[in-house]
Parts: C-alpha cells; structure tokens; sequence
C-alpha cells in the first residue's frame, strides 16, 4: 500500500539509513540504483490495512486536537488584542519593571550526558510550545541541575521563556517541570511584580502586535538576535487590576483546555513513533 511505505518513509531510521548512503557534494545525494537496493519487511495486504488504519487513527486524532487549540488560540489572540487597543498609552509599562530578566548559566557541550535533566535550546523550546516531543532530546546530569538550581535558579511554574535566535520570539509558559537551557538562545521572564501578569503577558507575545515590535528592537544583519536590554526596554500597556483579573480568569480557562490538548497530543504522537518503529520488526 502507498500509505504503507509512506509510513515507512517517516521512520527516522530510514533517514538515518539515507543519511548513510547519501554520497558526493557538499549537500550529499542518494544515488538512484543505491534508494533501489533499499529493502523493507513487506507483510501482507490484510496487515499493512490494520497498521495503516491504526496510524491513521491516531493522526486524525492529533489533527482534531490541534485544530480544536488553533481555534483556542486564536479567540485568545483576538480577545487580547481587543482589550489592548483600549488601553491608553499612559498605561504603558517597561517590560523590565513588570518582571525579571535573565539569562542562563553557560552549560558546554562536554557537560551533556545521555540521560537526567532535560536541557533545552530555542528548538525544543518551539516544540514545547507547540506541544510537540523533543526530536532530539538533550541533558545534563541531576547533580549539576542541581548545582545550577542552588546557586543561580532554575525556571519554575508561570515563569516565561522567549527565543532570542534565529526563530525569534517563540514563547513557552513554564508548567511544573525540572529542566535547563541554553545561555544566549533564551530569555528567561520570571519574578513577576503584578499577580496575573505573566499570563496577560505570555497572550501578548502570541500577537501580530508584539512580533511587529520585535523586528523593531532585534539586532543583527545576517544573524538577527533578541538582547536582554532591548526587550528590558520595551513597553507594552497594562490593564487596571480589575480588568486584568478578569482576563487572566478568562485566559486560564482556555489555556487550561489547550494544555490539556497539548498533553494528548504528545502522547499521541509518541504512540504514532512507536507504531512507525514497529515497522522494522
């Protein structure tokens, strides 16, 4: 079946095996007769229909649930962007009086280990926020976690993450979790001054409007890069505490269903990985 061997093209060992074989240039290549020479189990008809409808299954499901979050998203952006045009600019407030920010501790690449704490760069930051499994999961051992946490902080529930390069300006809301991450690839939000405002504030950075005032405070030609003191210095406006309580309800009851979302869509696509690794058997 066509949908059949378009799963076992998803399978990372079969890049892995492409990688190998690929040969010449500076991007490398398969050449045709060696992708002719690959082989693959091949079980039956009946069996390849009960694999592909399983996976099928699954996917389907994955789709629903982040349309059903796409949806989320989007009323949260609007509902936000709605209630910012009616603050007045008087209520403009410098980002670095509304909460901390931080950078990380240098972590070197011979500190790596192959399994304990998670340690994250902008890329699986990206797929945090997206609620997506790390690809390619990095870490570092508890004992230095816990040196790290000790004497410099680590970042807890509510606390809020931005990548500063390359794809810059993806956000992630701590949940409850212990992990890491890379010095001048993330900004670190945290210590937040107003109760709520780390929610209103992670909803802003999902706008139109906070990535517009973005491409006005990177820096960088050739490698464009977000710094601690441009986004220290951006304002953003504020609602009285009244209002921002209100929203703050309101947001918390979409996210909440959105996190929820984004849970089942992580174990889905676990179990969609497992289906594709038993294709080798």
């Amino acid at each position: 079946l066509p949908e059949y061997l378009d799963m076992w093209f998803k399978r990372p060992e079969f890049d892995r095996e492409a990688a190998f074989i690929a040969v010449g240039g500076v991007r490398g290549s398969m050449p045709w007769e060696e992708f002719e020479k690959m082989q693959l189990p091949v079980p039956s008809i009946e069996e390849q229909l009960e694999i592909v409808a399983s996976y099928k299954a699954i996917t389907d499901r994955i789709a629903l649930k982040r349309r059903i979050n796409d949806n989320l998203s989007a009323t949260l952006d609007t509902v936000l962007c709605n209630l910012y045009q009616t603050i007045g600019n008087e209520n403009s407030v410098f980002l670095s009086n509304l909460c901390s920010l931080a950078s990380s501790k240098r972590v070197f690449a011979e500190d790596y280990v192959f399994e304990g704490i998670p340690f994250y760069r902008g890329k699986e930051i990206t797929q945090k926020r997206n609620g997506e499994p790390i690809s390619a999961p990095l870490f570092i051992s508890n004992k230095h976690y816990e040196m790290l946490k000790k004497n410099y902080g680590v970042p807890s529930c509510g606390d809020i993450l931005i990548t500063a390069v390359g794809t810059i300006g993806n956000s992630y809301l701590v949940e409850n979790e212990e992990f890491y991450f890379k010095d001048g690839n993330v900004i670190w939000l945290k210590d937040f001054r107003q109760f709520g405002i780390n929610f209103y504030l992670y909803d802003y950075m999902q706008t139109p409007m906070f990535r517009r005032e973005l491409e006005g405070i990177c820096i960088g030609s050739t490698q464009t890069a977000l710094t601690i003191d441009a986004l220290s210095n951006l304002k953003v406006k504020v609602p009285n505490d009244t209002v921002l309580k209100d929203y703050v309800n309101f947001s918390a009851a979409l996210r909440n269903t959105i996190q929820t979302n984004y849970t089942e869509i992580l174990r889905l696509s676990l179990l969609t990985q497992t289906i594709l690794a038993s294709l080798s058997r």
